[in-house]
């Protein structure tokens, strides 16, 4: 486990970033990413199961960063946060289908799709497939963690989460989602660990995850533990690439602005990382 200690550092560190990226971007709103077929009889389906995207226009060769909304799976919208944009990468905001209009596992299988959308389509905006990294702040990170931890969501595309660059939620519940509870008359302080847990799913195998959280004692019920937790599971799994940092000072809601430093530097070393990888003979 990490502490962040110094934010004023990390701010400054990622200034130069955004100075290298100055070219145009491009913003592309309300894209599909359910095929005609899938959402034809589903008025509901249709008009929540959308995405945005911001990319460097002209580029080639950029990462992906998907961002799936908090909300606790009940409520948000999708955004495409301010801080990670005009930073070299395509930024995608997914707008999923939200409880109680639907239950588990549908906006698992919302969260799949998009990515799976992404998959098959960065590269006509000019981005690299190996380099999409996975993110969301709280419920959006849960669903993050479902996808890239349980490979079943992903198989039903032919996509390999494997072959997401890394895994970078914030906050994100690592046992059964509260709303996946409550839809099944479990109250929230009743922990379950099941087939929607992440940490059902622990594996050796998975992408690099850097998981972050708010400070233990102000976070979301015990938010923090979760991740440590999950930490520990993926470390004895034989995982050599889980990093948990804690924001100490940050409560659930706040800890997202001061985690975001932290995810761009995450973007930034392992794209270097895979494109030095992919060069070597």
């Amino acid at each position: 486990m990490k502490t962040l200690i110094n934010l004023t550092f990390l701010l400054c560190l990622f200034a130069p970033v955004s100075l290298m990226a100055q070219q145009e971007y491009r913003t592309v709103k309300d894209i599909h990413y359910y095929s005609d077929s899938v959402q034809k009889n589903d008025a509901y389906l249709a008009s929540q199961c959308t995405l945005d995207i911001c990319y460097p226009d002209k580029a080639k060769n950029f990462p992906t960063i998907v961002w799936f909304h908090g909300g606790s799976l009940t409520g948000g919208k999708k955004q495409i946060p301010e801080t990670l944009m005009n930073k070299g990468y395509a930024v995608i905001g997914v707008e999923y289908r939200l409880s109680p209009k639907v239950k588990a596992p549908a906006y698992i299988e919302d969260a799949a799709a998009a990515v799976a959308w992404v998959f098959k389509n960065i590269g006509k905006f000019g981005g690299n497939r190996n380099l999409i990294f996975i993110s969301g702040h709280s419920a959006g990170g849960y669903l993050g963690m479902m996808i890239t931890l349980d490979k079943s969501w992903l198989a039903k595309y032919n996509i390999d989460p494997d072959s997401i660059a890394a895994l970078i939620p914030f906050s994100g519940q690592a046992i059964t989602h509260f709303t996946i509870r409550k839809e099944e008359g479990i109250k929230n302080t009743q922990p379950i660990i099941d087939k929607y847990a992440p940490l059902y799913f622990v594996r050796s195998d998975a992408p690099r995850m850097l998981l972050i959280t708010g400070d233990r004692e102000l976070e979301l019920l015990g938010r923090y533990e979760e991740n440590a937790y999950l930490l520990r599971m993926m470390k004895l799994t034989g995982h050599t690439k889980t990093t948990l940092f804690e924001l100490q000072g940050f409560d659930h809601g706040g800890m997202a602005e001061p985690a975001f430093p932290l995810l761009l530097k995450e973007v930034a070393a392992v794209t270097k990382e895979i494109l030095e990888k992919k060069q070597r003979p």
